[in-house]
């Protein structure tokens, strides 16, 4: 079997940072709508929001096969005793449902919010992830099931960490051609969780002002830049919230058929699992009507 089989976590699932806004019953019950519909998986990240693990053991609490995955946990939020202690808390409560995504975040989110220190983040990914797997201050059952662990990665240096350390990669905002590179520098046996943004709708005008809404933020951080430049675009894609061409390459917008068909595009290039992103008009408006019609035309993509 498969390390993407043994997660489980479906060909399309979920990411929604929309859940922080409401209340945890409110959000619990969103969680357990969003598994009534059959996605696979649901992401969430961990930003200015709820703590990661207890965001994750809410929605887990609210569903019963789901897998709740964070897209991410912020490495610089917590020790990596810490984190292995509470994924394998979550795990072992929750059948083995637990995903555990694992990013360095940024600078400013770092630095102005946290009040930390940004450095060095390849290295002190590499280190975090020997500390959790040599962690030994955990005294519960040695046969307590491990959740997967996925890194953040899109540069080449970080890709290194996760095939190395983790058991794959969850990129963020990519091209489809960039899922592709990331599955060569992983190799065939590690899994690979994409996000993908999304906008269901037929007016390009809509669908365009929340993408480049959506990119606003990511185009001032390095990490992205970095990736996009990679990925083939230049200096005149990269002003705040994005050109169209590099809102149009990172968003699918359209009717149901046209997400599927970007979807399957990252499937194709490698992608174990995809999760989509609806955009709205706030990321804080959940989409529930979105998700509902795109359910059936997904979900078994």
């Amino acid at each position: 079997m498969t390390v993407a089989e043994e997660a489980g976590l479906g060909r399309v699932g979920i990411w929604t940072s929309s859940l922080d806004a409401l209340t945890p019953a409110a959000a619990g019950q969103i969680a357990a709508e969003l598994e009534a519909q059959g996605w696979g998986t649901l992401w969430f990240g961990e930003a200015y929001g709820r703590e990661a693990f207890t965001q994750a053991g809410l929605l887990l609490a609210a569903t019963g096969r789901m897998r709740v995955a964070t897209g991410i946990a912020n490495i610089w939020a917590r020790d990596a005793v810490a984190a292995n202690a509470a994924s394998r808390t979550l795990a072992a409560a929750h059948g083995g449902r637990f995903v555990l995504g694992l990013g360095v975040s940024h600078r400013p989110l770092v630095e102005r919010v946290r009040g930390g220190s940004y450095t060095k983040p390849v290295a002190a990914m590499r280190e975090y992830l020997t500390a959790m797997a040599g962690a030994t201050f955990y005294a519960a059952e040695a046969d307590e099931p491990r959740p997967p662990v996925l890194v953040a990665a899109l540069g080449p240096r970080m890709l290194e960490v996760a095939r190395e350390l983790a058991d794959g990669s969850h990129p963020y905002l990519v091209t489809p051609q960039q899922t592709a590179d990331v599955r060569a520098a992983l190799g065939p046996d590690k899994l690979v969780a994409v996000e993908m943004g999304a906008v269901l709708t037929s007016d390009r005008e809509t669908a365009l002002r929340r993408a480049h809404a959506h990119l606003d933020i990511y185009t001032g951080l390095p990490n992205y830049r970095n990736n996009w430049l990679r990925g083939g675009f230049d200096e005149t894609d990269l002003v705040r919230g994005g050109s169209d061409r590099l809102a149009e390459a990172l968003i699918a917008w359209g009717d149901e058929a046209a997400i599927l068909r970007r979807v399957r595009e990252h499937l194709a290039a490698g992608a174990d699992h995809v999760c989509v992103q609806v955009l709205m008009d706030s990321p804080f408006d959940v989409p529930t009507t979105p998700w509902r019609e795109l359910a059936p035309a997904l979900i078994d993509a």
